[in-house]
């Protein structure tokens, strides 16, 4: 992983930003909504946040500059029918086209808008409908 992303950090290919904070749930981690559903037939993730409070909130360069983040998700995989939690781990995202800047399938995201006294920071909000990344993402 190391070789994969410094590389393209060092270059400033990659702007990310640390999603971990969601509307409904402040900093409790273990409470956190989004999920990374393991698809064993394809050897990816789905990343989803399925409610309107597992909305990623405040991560800072999301808004406008980030290109991926580094987002906080339960881990859940599936074993005999079964939707085993396995709790929370980091998961590398790409969330806008490294050449377009637009939004990645599935990606919505946005600056929050002014912040007192902080005007320079862009800080964001993010939702993920089913957003497929490979398995060696995660972290």
């Amino acid at each position: 992983q190391l070789q994969k992303w410094l590389p393209l950090c060092k270059n400033l290919d990659i702007i990310g930003c640390y999603a971990q904070t969601e509307m409904g749930h402040g900093s409790d981690v273990s409470g956190i909504e989004t999920t990374a559903t393991f698809d064993q037939s394809k050897d990816e993730f789905v990343i989803c946040t399925p409610t309107i409070t597992s909305t990623k909130w405040w991560p800072g360069d999301m808004g406008r500059f980030a290109n991926h983040a580094l987002l906080m998700a339960k881990l859940i995989i599936e074993d005999d029918g079964v939707k085993n939690d396995y709790g929370v781990a980091p998961f590398i995202v790409q969330i806008r086209d490294s050449d377009t800047h637009r939004y990645m399938p599935g990606v919505e995201c946005g600056d929050m808008g002014p912040k007192l006294g902080y005007h320079s920071k862009d800080n964001g909000w993010l939702t993920l409908k089913n957003v497929r990344i490979p398995r060696n993402q995660m972290l």
